[in-house]
């Protein structure tokens, strides 16, 4: 009589045992490769820059009044890179920002407006400039959000038109700022520090917060992911690309405020491609070009990258073409690890 044989059939794991068997990952590595790993690139960046500056100048590049020279350079693009920011993370652009400076200054810096400034307040100019970089910026969103034209393009006709108006309203000629009280306040320092970096600390960081800390920020970043999933979420994207666009021209018409409190000038000059100089900031900042991520900090770190290698250039008198070839380098390696980083973010998605 044979006997009958049972198999034992084993119970499946249970779910503490499958999660101690699965690898866990290393935080070292995580930790690098999130936003502080990038930014810890660019600090490591921007000290060795200032090795080489101290090295190749000595002295010069050390110097409190150059330190200054380049915090003072770098705040009138950051303070544009801010807004920039917010509108490559929601998967925009805006090549506009350069011309529309320039036409903000110029009619800010008409005698018309400086009269009317003398004789009420000077802070007239203020609201003037941004009141012409905010209707820019509020052009361009409604064109891209409601007329459904690509952004590009949109801010490329914006880029056009307003440096026209610009030559147009100024007759192709400098208009020079009077308006005592205006430059006095522009002019003046805080703690031994000019006002126009007090600006850019305040711009920087008023957009860290929005970005970060807010339904705004959150809402961008979710755009710039993926813009249909962001509508059937309930987020009213047309309305929100307006207001980034709006935004942007805010931070433009700041930055034509301090342009003309700084060259005591009104041009249809200023600003002049800008626009390249603040896409290449955010872009080697760690703001993907594609949307859906966006750092303020990394933002500021790459303006004061680039700010620091001008001025690395300037102290040893060479030649501003090589200055642009290092520029362009520096663009394609950001963007390269850019796609890098995608890349590993996408493997880690699919492995979870």
């Amino acid at each position: 009589m044979s006997e009958s044989k049972t198999t034992a059939v084993q119970p499946p794991p249970a779910d503490g045992a499958t999660a101690a068997a699965a690898p866990r990952p290393n935080p070292v590595r995580t930790w690098l490769g999130g936003s502080a790993g990038r930014n810890l690139g660019l600090v490591v960046a921007l000290l060795l820059l200032c090795v080489v500056g101290t090295v190749t100048s000595g002295e010069r590049f050390l110097n409190v009044d150059n330190l200054l020279t380049i915090l003072r350079y770098a705040s009138i693009t950051g303070v544009i890179c801010v807004g920039m920011t917010f509108v490559i993370t929601a998967g925009g652009i805006d090549l506009s920002v350069g011309s529309v400076m320039g036409l903000c200054t110029v009619v800010a810096s008409l005698t018309a407006v400086q009269r009317s400034a003398e004789d009420t307040s000077w802070l007239l100019m203020v609201v003037v400039a941004l009141a012409v970089g905010m209707f820019a910026g509020l052009i361009n969103g409604v064109i891209i959000a409601y007329g459904n034209v690509v952004a590009f393009i949109a801010t490329l006709a914006m880029l056009v038109a307003a440096r026209g108006a610009a030559e147009l309203i100024s007759g192709r000629r400098t208009q020079i700022v009077i308006e005592r009280d205006f430059l006095a306040v522009m002019r003046s320092n805080f703690l031994g520090v000019p006002l126009l970096i007090w600006i850019f600390v305040l711009v920087a960081a008023a957009g860290w917060f929005l970005l970060n800390r807010t339904t705004f920020g959150r809402r961008t970043v979710a755009i710039g992911g993926n813009l249909e999933a962001a509508r059937l979420a309930g987020i009213k994207v047309k309305r929100h690309i307006v207001l980034l666009y709006v935004l942007s021209g805010t931070t433009v018409g700041i930055a034509g405020i301090m342009m003309m409190g700084r060259t005591t000038a009104g041009t249809s000059t200023h600003g002049l491609l800008f626009e390249l100089d603040v896409i290449a900031a955010v872009v080697v900042g760690g703001t993907l070009l594609v949307g859906g991520r966006g750092t303020i900090v990394g933002t500021v770190l790459g303006v004061l990258l680039f700010s620091i290698l001008i001025n690395v250039f300037t102290q040893n008198n060479l030649d501003t073409s090589v200055q642009q070839v290092a520029k362009g380098a520096i663009i394609v390696v950001a963007v390269l690890l850019q796609q890098r980083f995608a890349v590993r973010g996408n493997r880690r998605k699919g492995a979870l």
